[in-house]
């Protein structure tokens, strides 16, 4: 879990960037159609930073932004030095990695998970200073590079959490260490990661509740099973050890045509909620206190990454940020309501952005990146004006 400082704290080495000659973050020539995307009143969309590939985020106490990145083999630093809600530079403090798109940050270090090896920085420092130097604590995980992508995050427990995806669409091996999320004591020398959720096809996204702590993540449907099913997933695990149905069962009750009559004996953890078909759920956040209205307080937020591989006539699904709202209940987990909160970058059925992840910022924005528009967007909340209201002689009041 990361901590958030303040981010003029960079401020300083703003005449050592000149000097470094980094550069800006943000191209005035980048020209997205952001007025195709369309979201609640109050809210607006702008490019915080133009980077390569962005895929998970992550933030430093002295509020520098990283991204991780699947085809760039890099990972960015990206500031904000001004606070005007526009970065100004982009340093790359990693390259030559094998699919980095997961990181996360822990005691000012830098952890990036490539395919198969977990990497640690050296205390980070002034990042736009000095390039870091990492050193590999672990590199036991599978080589496939099939969903071999990671996203990573420490949970509540200051254990680092590491999804191991399937590597392939449907299949069943026999190392378990497949179709799962693991946990890693970073902390310990020679630790080996422990299971803590199977039946997970490929998760690219997870985070715990800021209340109960629960991990909740996505996992992306499996392929070839038609363009309406099955659904993709959002999971609650409010303990370790359950399985959820990959690649027995898919959502509620799809069976797999292939492994669907060889159900083991042990329950399966269904869904907390059940999302479009091939939608491709990849980052998710929930809201905190801050420039958001109350009403989005603690409820999540997920990055559709979208389909690629439905039919013309039906059309592509996702590219667009959903929500997940928590309704008041006795039960343990709430029921779950799915609405949509951004959409637009699907135009004509052809996708000119794929959101993939969600971070808030330290003011209380949010922060999504696209990995296929390459840049980082900034979704800020300001009370709409009074609409004016006119009386029966025809004046306005």
């Amino acid at each position: 879990m990361q901590q958030l400082g303040n981010i003029h704290q960079i401020k300083a080495i703003v005449i050592v960037v000149m000097i470094l000659g980094i550069s800006p973050a943000v191209n005035a020539s980048k020209a997205l159609p952001l007025d195709k995307l369309h979201m609640p009143e109050g809210f607006t969309i702008s490019i915080f930073a133009e980077v390569d590939n962005p895929r998970q985020l992550a933030i430093d106490n002295a509020g520098v932004v990283y991204a991780g990145s699947r085809r760039g083999g890099k990972v960015h630093a990206i500031a904000d030095l001004d606070g005007d809600g526009i970065a100004d530079v982009v340093k790359v403090v990693a390259k030559g990695l094998s699919m980095p798109s997961g990181i996360a940050i822990r005691d000012n270090q830098l952890y990036v998970a490539a395919v198969n090896s977990i990497l640690r920085s050296e205390s980070l420092g002034d990042i736009l200073k000095k390039t870091p130097t990492f050193t590999t604590i672990y590199q036991g995980f599978p080589k496939d590079r099939h969903h071999g992508w990671k996203f990573i995050d420490f949970g509540p427990d200051g254990l680092l959490y590491v999804p191991v995806g399937a590597p392939c669409n449907v299949c069943l091996k026999e190392n378990p260490v497949y179709a799962s999320i693991q946990t890693l004591d970073v902390d310990a020398e020679g630790a080996e990661p422990r299971l803590h959720a199977a039946g997970v096809r490929n998760s690219v996204g997870f985070t715990w509740h800021p209340e109960t702590a629960a991990l909740w993540f996505t996992d992306n449907g499996r392929d070839q099973l038609g363009d309406e099913s099955p659904p993709c997933e959002l999971n609650i695990a409010a303990a370790p050890g359950g399985h959820y149905g990959y690649p027995f069962i898919h959502g509620d009750d799809v069976l797999d045509p292939k492994f669907g009559d060889q159900i083991p004996g042990h329950p399966f953890i269904p869904p907390a909620l059940s999302l479009g078909p091939h939608v491709a759920p990849l980052g998710i956040a929930f809201a905190p206190e801050g420039n958001f209205p109350s009403a989005y307080r603690h409820q999540l937020f997920i990055a559709e990454h979208g389909s690629w591989n439905r039919s013309r006539s039906a059309g592509h699904t996702g590219h667009r940020i959903t929500l997940a709202r928590s309704t008041p209940s006795t039960s343990a987990e709430p029921p779950l309501t799915y609405e949509v909160f951004i959409e637009g970058w699907l135009q004509n059925n052809t996708a000119w952005g794929r959101p993939a992840d969600i971070m808030f910022y330290p003011d209380g924005s949010m922060l999504i990146s696209d990995d296929h528009a390459n840049v980082i967007y900034r979704v800020t909340y300001e009370e709409p004006s009074p609409t004016p209201r006119q009386a029966a002689n025809g004046l306005v009041l």
